[in-house]
């Protein structure tokens, strides 16, 4: 009775939303590998077995944060990246555009929001869709029969087919936020990176049977990534407390006493959302460049110019997660709303007037987001420099550091912060009986 695991199966509730998550992650992991109608497979497959010795960094990229669709040319390739574009282009468009702010602020503002957006997720999949087709002719070139039909009738098909399983895999996150656990968006990432695990660590095992890798780098990565896992769930979990005290109010005819409390603000607000945004305006553009690139010239470029090991790619991809996580905090953690409520309920912070309760959270907000986003940066390159120091393989690379890390930690303990609030709900033991799991919301 005490083993928490038995608990969550002993709620009906918790139960059902467990088993609804796993069917609809168990759905995404099948359509990874159902091939775009008119594509060879077989041929297909001849030709990546074929790139395995040189390798393409662009397309392992984009390959790891499509669960290994992307490679398979399969219905999901583009994965949900096109949804988070979409999302980041419209909470830019309500920061440019205060009348379309004033609009999500109206009653049924945010259902017409999120209607743009989906609007504005096809548009972004038929960009990307018809790049992909012309990646597929560029491979076809040098490999014979891998189209089964004609170009335009390919072309036509694979954009349809294409955006149709970017706007399901979207309805299927929708569902899992919605009835199931966890964010459905991140949860679709996260199963993504997860199912390229036992091929990474086949590829290691393999290197190092045949000699190609040194095992004591093996062994100090390894500790590397311990460590690293452990500086994450640390600073993940960080918080810096502000005190709030609240004066004795009287409400009717019930008078409240004095409390004293404090405003949780993380060491780092957005968690991992500056990285995941980053890694979808980045995947954008170098998907198109990478795709269109062999018929274009400087699009070709820009794709090299652009490769995921190279330090241009790395600067901008550092600078993104530094200004996404100061963009994502003032949007979620407003200071002058806080400071509006605290007000209203007639609370007031120690050694702080009243008409500075703003610039107070404001400075304090400033001094936390830079050192957490310039910690968010590092653990971001954590794969390049690998690669570089070690000459580790890409795949496992990915796995050491870097997003995919700070998405399974912060996706894993969202996950687990939210089964453990609904069990102590149902009056049952946390996950965790030292410490308490903090979820990255307020």
């Amino acid at each position: 009775m005490a083993n928490p695991i038995v608990g969550i199966f002993r709620i009906k509730e918790l139960r059902e939303r467990i088993l609804f998550t796993i069917g609809m992650l168990t759905v995404f992991r099948i359509g990874a590998v159902f091939p775009i109608p008119g594509i060879n497979v077989r041929e297909l497959s001849r030709y990546f077995m074929d790139q395995v010795n040189t390798g393409n960094p662009i397309v392992d990229y984009l390959d790891f944060f499509a669960g290994g669709a992307f490679s398979n040319f399969s219905v999901f390739m583009l994965g949900i990246m096109p949804y988070i574009s979409m999302s980041i282009i419209m909470q830019l468009l309500l920061i440019v555009f205060p009348s379309l702010k004033k609009i999500s602020q109206e009653d049924g503002g945010k259902k017409k929001i999120q209607k743009w957006q989906r609007y504005g997720t096809v548009l972004v999949c038929l960009i990307q869709s018809y790049a992909v087709t012309q990646y597929a002719q560029a491979i076809s070139r040098s490999v014979d029969n891998l189209l089964n039909i004609g170009i335009l009738p390919f072309t036509l098909i694979a954009m349809l087919t294409v955006t149709t399983g970017t706007m399901f895999l979207m309805w299927i996150g929708e569902q899992i936020t919605k009835r199931g656990v966890g964010n459905g968006i991140s949860l679709l990432i996260f199963a993504g990176i997860v199912a390229r695990l036992p091929q990474a660590v086949w590829e290691l095992i393999d290197m190092m049977r045949k000699g190609n890798l040194n095992p004591v780098f093996v062994i100090i990565v390894l500790v590397m990534f311990v460590a690293i896992i452990a500086l994450v769930v640390f600073e993940q979990q960080g918080q810096r407390k502000i005190p709030v005290n609240y004066a004795k109010r009287v409400v009717g005819r019930k008078m409240f006493g004095a409390q004293n409390t404090y405003i949780p603000f993380k060491i780092n607000p957005s968690g991992v959302i500056p990285v995941i945004f980053a890694s979808s305006i980045l995947t954008f553009p170098l998907q198109i460049a990478q795709t269109v690139g062999g018929n274009v010239a400087w699009l070709g470029a820009v794709a090299n110019a652009l490769s995921p090991r190279g330090m241009l790619y790395n600067v901008i991809y550092v600078l993104l997660i530094i200004f996404f996580a100061y963009f994502y905090t003032q949007v979620t953690l407003n200071p002058i709303e806080i400071a509006k409520q605290i007000r209203e309920n007639g609370g007031s912070i120690p050694g702080i007037r009243t008409d500075r309760i703003e610039d107070h959270l404001t400075k304090i907000l400033n001094r936390i987001v830079l050192p957490g986003a310039i910690y968010l940066a590092f653990i971001a390159v954590i794969p390049t420099i690998i690669q570089w120091a070690f000459n580790f393989p890409t795949s496992i690379s990915y796995l050491m550091g870097g997003t995919s890390l700070l998405i399974l930690v912060g996706v894993d303990l969202d996950t687990m912060s939210q089964i453990e609030g609904l069990l102590k709900m149902h009056h049952h033991e946390g996950l965790v009986k030292r410490g308490r799991l903090r979820g990255r919301n307020l």
